[in-house]
């Protein structure tokens, strides 16, 4: 049973070979990738596509993209969630544009404690700018050049009265007039065109039963949206980048409970704020996962999703990554993550059957029902041993400590179940190892039985630990 670390990388292609380069072309760029990176990516995102296919995503982005020019991007990005299966809610906040509406007409706006005061004329500002928006996302959606994204798409974008609201009213005696909150979103109708393969785009205007109009917030809009629908994600792309700690590090992932302290008792600026509380009530209201990403980020919406770590901050209910005991569900997992390394030779070869065999073997590293890594200990309990092997982290995550964590999990519970030493046998990875305690032995010093087992066709170095 050959150990591995991290894998082994590939050797670099043929400089000759006619595949051995990928020229990706959008609009005037070209990038040039070799076809081993090429398809190397494209496996790995696929379990994301998979897991996402059929989810519905509420997207919620700042006036601001669309203001600077940057919507097309945006829209060449969702149109290719669309295409993957994903069920696709677009809010776009409308703040930039009822400005340089007020400005046109020599309007000054007027705040209430962060709220706007709508009057008539801020009203009917708010309108104008939230009909330009709908055309120019109409538009976006509505490309199809040659040699860009959204070639050969057919898109449908609807929208409509999907938002009954109500006034906020007075606050601290400021009537804030037209200022209003969701007071419902129709649920049926929104599913309905996302099941007839529309992009349905909610409006920060909403109506009252007695058919006034309310101008909303798109935090308010997405938040509420989001509840309705159960959503899969809420993901707002904002000006802020995400939260971040004390020390100015951003936190890529953040449990509902630490998500909550830091609204109380963090030193986080208003903005800030505002979006985390929006993610605390998404998660509390049954939608799975919050995302803040950064606006200006090209593709961020497509780096925080299909990236182990992201770009922005997440928010969700339980820590996503676990470092476990294996069940039988993760067999094909195992197998997947183990069988490029059986290929080329570093793994002994592991059918699915052995693997569900020896289940009760192995430890997981799990991030988001995705597995990153694993490792099995075969005890011999006679000798008071164990062996570590199939330590394997994916190769798209090695470097960032994971094998380490796994040899530790390993190491734990051959401690915790008594053992005194563990080995391992390897053919390339004997580096790692040495530099983690373990020293070159002699096959002899094996146990009897696993010597018996020894394959000397591969003359797999033996390194063992005291525990």
């Amino acid at each position: 049973m050959s150990t591995l670390a991290q894998p082994a990388a590939p050797e670099d292609p043929d400089p000759v070979s006619p595949s051995a380069e990928v020229t990706m072309k959008s609009g005037n760029d070209e990038v040039i990738m070799s076809s081993q990176t090429f398809v190397a990516w494209l496996r790995t995102v696929a379990p994301y596509i998979h897991a996402f296919r059929g989810k519905t995503f509420v997207v919620a982005v700042d006036g601001e993209l669309a203001f600077q020019g940057y919507l097309n991007s945006l829209a060449q990005d969702l149109s290719l969630l669309h295409a993957m299966g994903m069920r696709i809610v677009l809010v776009c906040g409308s703040r930039p544009q009822v400005e340089e509406q007020l400005a046109l007409r020599n309007i000054q706006p007027v705040f209430h404690k962060g709220w706007r005061v709508t009057d008539k004329a801020a009203l009917e500002c708010a309108k104008e700018a939230a009909g330009e928006l709908r055309l120019d996302i109409e538009a976006a959606f509505s490309q199809g050049l040659p040699n860009t994204p959204m070639a050969h798409s057919s898109m449908r974008v609807v929208s409509g009265n999907f938002i009954t609201a109500r006034p906020m009213g007075i606050l601290d005696g400021v009537d804030l007039q037209h200022t209003g909150l969701v007071r419902k979103i129709d649920v049926n109708a929104v599913n309905f065109s996302l099941n007839s393969n529309a992009i349905v785009v909610l409006s920060t205007l909403g109506f009252s039963p007695t058919g006034e109009a309310f101008n909303l917030t798109m935090e308010d809009v997405a938040t509420t949206a989001a509840r309705a629908l159960k959503a899969d994600k809420l993901i707002f792309v904002s000006k802020i980048e995400g939260v971040f700690d004390g020390d100015g590090q951003l936190l890529e992932e953040l449990e509902l409970d630490r998500a909550r302290d830091l609204l109380l008792n963090g030193n986080l600026d208003e903005q800030t704020k505002d979006y985390l509380e929006c993610c605390i009530l998404a998660i509390q209201g049954g939608v799975d996962r919050a995302h803040i990403v950064p606006l200006f980020l090209d593709g961020g919406v497509l780096l925080e999703l299909f990236s182990h770590d992201g770009v922005g901050t997440m928010v969700s209910e339980e820590n996503l990554e676990s470092l476990r005991h294996a069940t039988l569900d993760d067999a094909g997992g195992i197998k997947t993550l183990i069988e490029p390394l059986e290929m080329d030779g570093t793994l002994v070869r592991r059918g699915r059957d052995r693997i569900e065999r020896d289940i009760d073997h192995f430890v997981v590293l799990e991030h988001d029902g995705i597995l990153w890594g694993c490792a099995a200990m075969y005890p011999y309990p006679n000798e008071g041993m164990a062996e570590l092997a199939c330590l394997v982290v994916h190769p798209s995550w090695q470097g960032t400590g994971d094998g380490e964590r796994l040899l530790k999990k390993i190491e734990h519970d051959a401690r915790k179940q008594g053992y005194k030493k563990l080995f391992v046998l390897t053919t390339q990875t004997s580096h790692f190892f040495i530099k983690r305690g373990f020293a070159p032995v002699d096959v002899d010093k094996l146990p009897a039985e696993r010597r018996r087992m020894y394959d000397r066709s591969r003359n797999s170095q033996v390194l063992i630990k005291t525990l």
